[in-house]
């Protein structure tokens, strides 16, 4: 039995998702709702130490992190790949995953805010904060984009599972998008994807 512990509009959530559509992975889902604080109660830090989403729990193993889940998923249902067999594609392929994991969304991430908060920056700030890091990191990624249809060429990879996910946030927080067209236009073709469709967080939403 495979249970996902996500929250709908968690973007590390929303990658998981993909990656298990992608795969046609059968999973049972349950929600740990960030704005209610579930995250910080005592059942979901027995899943998750850090007290975070997503967690993928696995016949009673339980993996936290979003790229530790896709890499998991990758080695146990390895069709079609997240990352590629080539040492340099497979490089590169991280590289961009992680302009978008390791260097836009732990700084935007809702702890982050809510401790800019408690520090006095008012919600115009915080969401100048957000919205500057995008724009760091979509300039990189704009660079890095080839000219296959995706990020990863002619096939969808970890790092256009990355790259919705944060596209749906740059909107969400009216971040201007008009100087990375080629991003826009990859964002839009993912999108239209089933898989990519079928994890969106509107699929989710309690509202």
């Amino acid at each position: 039995m495979i249970r996902l512990y996500d929250y709908w509009r968690s973007s590390a959530s929303y990658r998981v998702r993909i990656a298990l559509a992608m795969k046609h992975v059968d999973y049972e889902r349950h929600d740990v709702n960030l704005l209610a604080g579930e995250q910080g109660d005592d059942a979901n830090r027995a899943r998750n130490a850090q007290g975070f989403v997503p967690t993928l729990d696995v016949d009673g193993q339980t993996i936290g992190q979003s790229l530790a889940i896709i890499d998991y998923l990758d080695a146990t249902y390895p069709d079609p790949p997240m990352v590629p067999r080539d040492p340099l594609a497979r490089a590169h392929t991280l590289q961009r995953a992680l302009v978008i994991a390791a260097d836009i969304h732990p700084v935007n991430n809702l702890r982050i805010l809510k401790r800019l908060g408690a520090m006095g920056i008012d919600q115009a700030g915080r969401d100048e904060w957000y919205r500057h890091w995008i724009a760091e990191g979509f300039a990189a990624l704009e660079a890095l984009a080839g000219d296959g249809p995706y990020l990863g060429g002619d096939a969808p990879d970890l790092s256009d599972v990355c790259l919705v996910p944060q596209m749906y946030n740059a909107r969400r927080l009216e971040t201007p998008l008009d100087a990375y067209p080629k991003l826009v236009a990859i964002d839009a073709a993912l999108t239209a994807l089933p898989a990519f469709a079928a994890a969106h967080p509107d699929k989710f939403s309690p509202a």
